[in-house]
C-alpha cells in the first residue's frame, strides 16, 4: 500500500456486519488503512440483500470498498487461533455483534484488550453497550425513531416520517471513524494513558440526537417541545423548499435581517410597513407564515432558474432540489470529481461518492469494489501473520476458513 495515504500502516480488522458499522472500517479503507474483512465461510447477508445487479449486490461494492476479504470460522477452534493471531498485530477492531456472540467467540472487549493492549475496539449498537436497553436489537431506522428525528421530520400536519435514506446508519458510521481516530491518537500521543488502546462505544441514537441538538437546547423542559414544520425551521424565516412556476423546487435560505432586508427589495416590499413587520428576528417570527407566503408567491410567479438567478444576484443561498440524475450532471460536482465511477468485475460501472473528508496532501481514494468471498485468505494470512500457502491450505481443509 503507498506511504504517501495518510493512515498507511494502520491495520483494521473489521468483523462487523451489514451497513452501519462496516463503513467506519470502510473509511479508514479509504485513507489508506489495511483493512481486514472477517466473513463467516457463508458470506456477510449484505451480499445478498436488497438490489442485485448481475447477480451481485451494489450495497456489498460500496461497502466493503478497497477492503481484503478473509473467511474465518470463529466456532471453530483453530478459527479463533488465527483470529487471537490477528488481533495480535492489529491497531483497530470494528464490530457489531451481541454480547453472547461476543463471548463465544472471545472477541469481548476485556478479552481482546488483555491479548492486545493497544487495541482499539470500535463497539457499535443501537443504543449503546450500556442501560437498560443494552441488549435490545436495532437498526437506523430505530434510532432515527427513538432519537426524535421522525417526530421532527416531515409535514406540519401529517405524520412523523423517517427518511428514505440510511440516516442513521452514515451517522453511526461517520461517527465511528471519528471515535477511533481520536483513541489513536490518545494511544500514540505518549504521556498518561498513552500507549494503550481503549473501547470506543458507538451508539446509532447518540449520532441522531446530535441533529436535535438545537432543539433540544432551546427546549425549556415542559410541555410536548417543538414540533415538525415541514422544510421549515423554528428559529428562522424565510427557510424553506418552495416551487417554482416550471413545476421545479427549490432551497432558499435567507434568515438573517440583513438578509431579509435585500429579500424585501428583491420582491417588491421595501418598505418602512414591511421592514416594521419584517425586519427584525422577533417580528418576523411572529409573523412566520405571511412572509414565508410571500417569498412562495413571488417564486411561483418565475421559472426555477430565473428565481435561483435572482437570489444569487442578492447573495441569499440557495439551490435546485436536484434528482440523482441533476446530481450526475452537474458541473460543480464533475469539477471537484465529488462522485466518481469505480469498475466492479461483475457489475461493471458503479457510481460512487469520493471519499471525505477531502485532504489537500494524502486524500483518501477508491482503489477497489468489495471483494470475492475469502479471495484474500492466502494473501492476509501470509502478510499479517506469516502463515504460508501449505498452513493456509490446513486451515480449509478442517474447514476454518
Amino acid at each position: 500500500m503507498s506511504e504517501s495515504t495518510a493512515l498507511a500502516g494502520l491495520k483494521v480488522l473489521d468483523l462487523s456486519n451489514l451497513l452501519a458499522a462496516p463503513q467506519i472500517a470502510t473509511t479508514l479503507a479509504d485513507f489508506g488503512a489495511d483493512v481486514v474483512k472477517i466473513e463467516p465461510r457463508a458470506g456477510d447477508p449484505l451480499r445478498r440483500i436488497g438490489v442485485q445487479r448481475a447477480g451481485a449486490s451494489p450495497q456489498w461494492a460500496l461497502v466493503s470498498r478497497n477492503k481484503r476479504a478473509i473467511t474465518l470460522d470463529l466456532d471453530h477452534a483453530e478459527g479463533q487461533r488465527v483470529f487471537g493471531q490477528l488481533v495480535d498485530t492489529a491497531d483497530v477492531l470494528v464490530e457489531n455483534l451481541p454480547a453472547k456472540m461476543l463471548a463465544r467467540w472471545r472477541c469481548a472487549y476485556d478479552t481482546l484488550a488483555a491479548r492486545n493492549p493497544r487495541l482499539v475496539v470500535v463497539s457499535v449498537s443501537c443504543y449503546g453497550r450500556t442501560g437498560p436497553y443494552a441488549d435490545r436489537a436495532g437498526a437506523g431506522t430505530l434510532a432515527e425513531a427513538f432519537a426524535g428525528f421522525a417526530h421532527m421530520n416531515g409535514e406540519a400536519e401529517g405524520p412523523p416520517m423517517v427518511p428514505s435514506l440510511p440516516l442513521g446508519d452514515t451517522l453511526c458510521g461517520l461517527s465511528g471513524v471519528i471515535g477511533a481516530m481520536i483513541a489513536l491518537y490518545a494511544r500514540d500521543r505518549g504521556g498518561e494513558g498513552g500507549g494503550r488502546g481503549q473501547h470506543v462505544d458507538v451508539s446509532m441514537v447518540e449520532p441522531i440526537l446530535q441533529l436535535l441538538a438545537l432543539p433540544l437546547v432551546s427546549h425549556d423542559g415542559h410541555g410536548p417541545g417543538p414540533k415538525r414544520m415541514g422544510s421549515r425551521v423554528a428559529g428562522g424565516v424565510p427557510r424553506n423548499l418552495y416551487r417554482a412556476s416550471d413545476g421545479d423546487w427549490m432551497a432558499l435560505s435567507g434568515t438573517t435581517d440583513a438578509q431579509v432586508g435585500r429579500i424585501l427589495g428583491l420582491i417588491g416590499l421595501d418598505s418602512p410597513e414591511f421592514r416594521t413587520r419584517f425586519g427584525t428576528s422577533e417580528a418576523r417570527l411572529a409573523a412566520a407564515d405571511e412572509l414565508d407566503g410571500l417569498v412562495a408567491s413571488w417564486i411561483a410567479d418565475r421559472s426555477r432558474d430565473e428565481a435561483i438567478e435572482a437570489f444569487h444576484t442578492i447573495r441569499i443561498p440557495v439551490a435546485p432540489v436536484n434528482d440523482l440524475s441533476a446530481i450526475l450532471d452537474d458541473p460543480q460536482l464533475r469539477e471537484r470529481a465529488s462522485l466518481s465511477t469505480l469498475l466492479d468485475p461483475t457489475m461493471g460501472e458503479l457510481s460512487v461518492v469520493a471519499p471525505v473528508p477531502r485532504l489537500g496532501t494524502t486524500p483518501g481514494r477508491h482503489r477497489h469494489t468489495g471483494p470475492a468471498l475469502g479471495a484474500h485468505n492466502a494473501e492476509v494470512l501470509f502478510d499479517w501473520i506469516g502463515l504460508d500457502a501449505a498452513a493456509v491450505a490446513s486451515l480449509a481443509r478442517k474447514g476454518a476458513i
